[in-house]
């Protein structure tokens, strides 16, 4: 198979705790196929020494890139700025918290010797300790996410895609679903890769988890009526069948789950009054702080 180029975008706002092991983990993951030409950092308004990390790594790596936003403009629009930048037509943008398993950049741009794969994905898997309810929450949602991708791709965290497009709407706060959108606009299809390994950190505590749920409903809906695209979480025929599939396996957890669900349905509740009543589009938003992985847990 002849080498497939990509340029890789990561997405940072004060992510000192995460940003060198990310950087690390990129320059170090197993490729065959796929050859990486350019890392672009695109650090928002960062003041934790996030950006002294980044020129460290540009200084020994001369694909190493940073650009800075003096502001915070919302993820969209630094993804605006990357692709602005970037020289290749595949693709991957990597949000600056999490970390992918050593051959999961490889796994997921190889998909593209298929020319009908416009976008492809891998299998987010929290750190969170399940101890909690928040914690179990947390792994729970990412394990309907799974199930639902097995059914009809959903992609998220960390994606690799064709550049068939200069922007996303840079008002979007679900910028993966925008992608998607325009993916399957172009009649190309997305690709669920479940072993390609993307380890990320939820929520750690109700309040962020509140908000960070909220503003995902909120998203999903200005999608919907910005962008005519609806993800397949949006889908209550397949939520059904993913958390009915979920109770048939894990009948013990019945309990916890049905008071995760009825938490889901007041976070989506309060994102579709932020975005009916309110009017309310985050697509700059309050960054859930108990999320960030600080230097813990993921390998």
């Amino acid at each position: 198979m002849d080498k497939i180029y990509c340029s890789i975008g990561i997405f940072a706002h004060n992510e000192a705790g995460n940003i060198g092991r990310l950087l690390d983990s990129i320059m170090s993951s197993k490729l065959n196929v796929c050859e990486i030409s350019e890392v672009i950092v695109v650090s928002s308004a960062s003041t934790d020494g996030t950006d002294e990390i980044v020129a460290a790594f540009a200084e020994q790596y001369n694909k190493v890139q940073l650009l800075t936003q003096a502001k915070r403009e919302g993820k969209s629009a630094a993804i605006n700025l990357f692709l602005s930048e970037a020289k290749e037509q595949i693709c991957l943008i990597i949000s600056g918290d999490v970390l992918p398993a050593a051959d999961t950049i490889e796994k997921l741009v190889t998909a593209f010797a298929n020319p009908k794969i416009g976008a492809s994905g891998g299998r987010p898997i929290p750190e969170n300790s399940q101890d909690s309810f928040v914690g179990y929450a947390v792994h729970l949602l990412w394990k309907l996410h799974h199930r639902m991708a097995l059914i009809s791709p959903k992609l998220g965290e960390m994606i690799a895609f064709r550049k068939l497009m200069d922007a996303i709407p840079a008002d979007s706060a679900v910028d993966e679903a925008s992608i998607e959108a325009i993916i399957k606009s172009k009649k190309l299809k997305l690709k669920y890769i479940p072993k390609a390994i993307i380890h990320n950190k939820g929520p750690a505590n109700i309040t962020d988890f509140i908000k960070q749920r909220r503003r995902i409903q909120n998203g999903h809906l200005w999608l919907k009526a910005k962008q005519n695209y609806s993800v397949s979480s949006q889908n209550q025929s397949t939520l059904f069948r993913v958390t009915l599939a979920e109770i048939k396996e894990n009948p013990q957890t019945l309990i916890k789950l049905m008071a995760v669900m009825a938490l889901e349905l007041y976070c989506r509740a309060l994102g579709s009054w932020d975005y009916y009543a309110k009017g309310k589009n985050p697509f700059a938003w309050d960054i859930a702080t108990s999320a960030k992985n600080q230097g813990t847990g993921a390998k």
